[in-house]
Parts: structure tokens; C-alpha cells; sequence
């Protein structure tokens, strides 16, 4: 029996021990977690204490002004001040959607989508993203019930800009600029990368373009000239190094067979019969009927006689380049990289 009571008594013990290190463990548990969540908390303070410290932030337009394409305007944009990161977005050009939707920025709510969307961009044709129209007609009344804490525009909404701004002070100018494009699309990309905080980001996508540009450098090497002209339902424009498809020469190193086109957004007027006398290697073709949404017979035009005789036709280089891409939506980082790209898989 002295035996029993005994034995009774260690088991109370145990089960005392146990129940005080299980509530210890517990504790501990609890206070660890405790400790975890206040890491976590002050860790993300610090994070939005970092994105507050850039604010506020001006920022100015890729260009201080642009003229219309008739020459009879100018219109000058001015420097942004932001109190705090823009929440909510209304974009409008193209370029700058893809640098965006590159850097991963959350935030947009306004697409023209009445205007042909680049393939890659398709997927804000949905409808959480509100339409504000085409690229040279916004729908004012409709940007406005959006509220919008920024408007970002290029060229083709230069004559809405006051109007936009009735909207919201807050108009930044990010297009590119033919006679500097590719300095003004570096421009665009700091805008989008400090405004909200994706530095990093920006940088490790514009190592691929550097990269791969040097591979398409290489490439141009091999020939001595070379022609960029642009489609449009059966006629054909050149472009020369001062136009807005220039960077192909001074970015790409393709040496142009002249210089001597005039420079104008949509390039000079430059017949089948020119481009022979010119003879390039390489000849540079960019549809701008499928790029707006027309029946293009590009290549059934292009395969005429005359061009047969070129030196590119013979060579099996005349590049077909994409049209929407090219066309509407270059000055992004995705479709920056796209465009040296598509030259390289044409070339290899």
C-alpha cells in the first residue's frame, strides 16, 4: 500500500512537470510569434517608409515640348509634383503600358482600348480596366468618373493635354521623340521606375536589351547597307538615321544607303522603282495597314519585279517587321526587346 501511495504521488508530480513545460513551450510559442509578427510589421513600415521617402516627387516630361505634324502647334508640357504614389492610372501610351505592366506597377484602371492593343498587351482588354477611348480621341467624360491621381500621354493626345489637365494637374508627358527616341525612351523608362519604386527591376530589364542589341551589332556588321521603309496599303516611305525609326541605324548599326530622306513621322514618299536605284542589302519593311486594323497585301505588293531585282530580294533579306509592334507600341521595355528580337531571329 506504502508502495501504491507512493507511485500515485511521482505520477502527480510528472503530470504537474509536464503541464508546466507545455505551458512554458506555449508561451514561448506565443511570444515567438509575437516577436515574428512585429518583425514582419516593422519590416514592411520600412518598406512603405522607403516608398514614402522619394515623395514628394516632381517629375518631368521625356520632352519640355512637341509640335503638331503640321507644324502650326506647339505644345509644352510641364513638370509634376506628387504628394504621394499614384494610386490609380490612366495610360495612354502604348510604350509606357508595357514598361508598366514589365515593372509589374499595380494600379492601372484606364486603357485605350478603341485603338489596336499590342498583342502582348491584350490582357488589359478586359474589364476591370476601364476603355478611355482611342489614341487620338479620349473619352473625357469617362477618364474623369475614374478619378484618376495621374494621366500619362505621348504625341497623339498633345492637343487634349489642357483639357486632360481640367481632370487632374497631374499630365506627364512620357512619349518618345523621333529625333532622340532612344534617349527619350530611356527618359520614360526612370519616370515609370522611380515613381514606383522598381528601380531594380528597370535595370535587369534593360541588361537584356543592352545584351541583346550588342548581338544584333554583330550582325549588321555583315552588311554594308541597308533601307528602313514603312507599308501603308500598297505605298511605301523611307526613313534615314533623324526619323523615328533612326535608332535601326544608330542603335542597331545598320548603316543606311542614304541619308538623304526627308524626316517626317511618317516618312518621305519612296517608290519600288527608288528603292532599286538605291539597291540595299537589307531592306526593312514595317506594315502599318495591318498595324491599324486594314486587309494588308504586303507581301503580294512587295513581290513585284522591281523589287525582285534588289540586291535584298536576291539575298533573302527583305525583313517583314510587325507592324503593331513597330508601328503602335514601341518606347516599352517589353516591346523594345521584342523589336531587336524579331531583327535577330530574321538575320541568324
Amino acid at each position: 500500500m506504502k508502495n501504491w501511495k507512493f507511485l500515485s504521488l511521482i505520477f502527480a508530480m510528472l503530470i504537474f512537470v509536464l503541464a508546466a513545460c507545455g505551458g512554458s513551450d506555449e508561451s514561448t510559442d506565443e511570444g515567438n510569434n509575437a516577436a515574428n509578427e512585429d518583425q514582419n510589421t516593422e519590416e514592411a513600415g520600412n518598406e512603405n517608409n522607403e516608398a514614402d521617402s522619394t515623395y514628394p516627387m516632381t517629375v518631368s516630361p521625356t520632352v519640355a515640348s512637341s509640335e503638331s505634324r503640321d507644324g502650326e502647334a506647339t505644345y509644352t508640357y510641364e513638370d509634376v509634383t506628387f504628394e504621394s504614389m499614384p494610386e490609380r492610372i490612366v495610360v495612354f501610351d502604348y510604350g509606357f503600358l508595357d514598361t508598366l505592366d514589365a515593372l509589374g506597377v499595380e494600379g492601372v484602371v484606364g486603357v485605350a482600348k478603341d485603338s489596336t492593343l499590342p498583342s502582348h498587351l491584350e490582357d488589359y482588354s478586359a474589364d476591370e480596366y476601364t476603355n478611355i477611348g482611342t489614341l487620338k480621341e479620349p473619352l473625357l467624360e469617362d477618364i474623369a468618373a475614374l478619378e484618376p491621381d495621374v494621366i500619362f500621354i505621348s504625341g497623339r493626345q498633345a492637343t487634349f493635354y489642357d483639357q486632360l489637365k481640367e481632370i487632374t494637374p497631374n499630365v506627364v508627358f512620357v512619349g518618345t521623340q523621333q529625333d532622340d527616341y532612344w534617349n527619350t525612351f530611356l527618359a520614360s523608362v526612370d519616370i515609370a521606375a522611380k515613381m514606383f519604386g522598381k528601380e531594380a527591376e528597370a535595370e535587369e530589364h534593360l541588361a537584356k536589351i543592352d545584351s541583346a542589341i550588342e548581338e544584333v551589332n554583330a550582325l549588321a556588321g555583315d552588311y554594308e547597307t541597308s533601307l528602313v521603309t514603312m507599308y501603308n496599303e500598297g505605298k511605301l516611305s523611307g526613313f534615314s538615321t533623324n526619323s523615328r525609326f533612326g535608332y535601326i541605324y544608330d542603335i542597331y548599326g545598320f548603316k543606311p544607303v542614304t541619308e538623304d530622306i526627308e524626316s517626317s513621322s511618317h516618312g518621305s514618299n519612296f517608290g519600288f522603282e527608288a528603292i532599286l536605284e538605291f539597291d540595299p542589302e537589307v531592306l526593312f519593311v514595317i506594315d502599318r495597314t495591318a498595324a491599324v486594323g486594314g486587309d494588308s497585301n504586303i507581301k503580294a505588293d512587295m513581290e513585284n519585279d522591281i523589287i525582285k531585282k534588289t540586291t535584298a530580294n536576291k539575298n533573302n533579306r527583305i525583313i517583314y517587321l510587325d507592324g503593331a509592334l513597330w508601328y503602335l507600341s514601341g518606347g516599352g521595355l517589353e516591346s523594345e526587346l521584342a523589336k531587336v528580337e524579331e531583327i535577330l531571329n530574321e538575320l541568324k
